[in-house]
């Protein structure tokens, strides 16, 4: 298949509005529409056709305060690294849609799969966890283009998180995807928007 001018305009136009977001109405996504997403998700590419990523959608209250509850405390072992200007500055980012986001999936990376049987990651073990972010990154892509937001909350203990959902050993934390409609829409960075950080491109160099 051969994709003309209009394609490729409309993929970057995908990409450029691809933000983290996380300001998110309450209002519920279809399940065909959760299926679509899931499907889009597989078809990622993964090292040696592995397919490490194991995806657990966290509807119960329960599990989602227990969530909330470890993003409180490494948000504030977080804040403690700052003082100062920068640290009030961090106290006031929204860092986290947990609150409102409709669906929420949890995402973890086989890393003693027998899948692929090795190939392409002898020397690269970390290829396993390439895969995963691939995969997520055709999630969010395949949100956006349904208009829904993904934001993806960082500030965890990936341990917490391993013993919390009690996953094989094995399996390491990657993720905890947060996705549903935008309050609002946005081409510009939330932290560049905010002032914590402007936007940089590196380019490529020749060798």
């Amino acid at each position: 298949m051969k994709f003309n001018q209009q394609e490729a305009e409309i993929l970057e136009c995908i990409l450029r509005w691809r933000r983290d977001v996380r300001y998110f109405r309450t209002d519920a996504i279809d399940e065909s529409v959760i299926d679509e997403l899931q499907a889009a998700m597989d078809l990622a590419p993964s090292v040696g056709n592995a397919h490490p990523w194991r995806v657990f959608r966290v509807d119960s209250p329960e599990m989602r305060a227990a969530v909330r509850a470890n993003f409180n405390r490494c948000n504030a072992a977080a804040a403690a690294d700052y003082s100062g200007q920068r640290q009030a500055d961090y106290l006031r980012l929204k860092l986290a849609g947990l609150d409102a986001a409709p669906l929420q999936l949890t995402v973890f990376t086989v890393t003693d799969t027998q899948k692929g049987h090795g190939l392409g990651r002898r020397s690269m073990a970390e290829t396993l966890h390439d895969s995963t972010a691939m995969a997520i990154h055709g999630l969010w892509l395949a949100a956006r283009v349904r208009n829904l937001g993904l934001g993806m909350v960082s500030i965890l203990d990936p341990d917490a998180m391993e013993r919390l959902f009690d996953v094989p050993e094995g399996w390491q934390f990657s993720a905890y995807l947060c996705l549903g409609y935008p309050e609002f829409e946005d081409d510009t960075p939330l932290l560049h928007r905010v002032g914590w950080q402007e936007n940089h491109a590196y380019p490529w160099e020749r060798l």
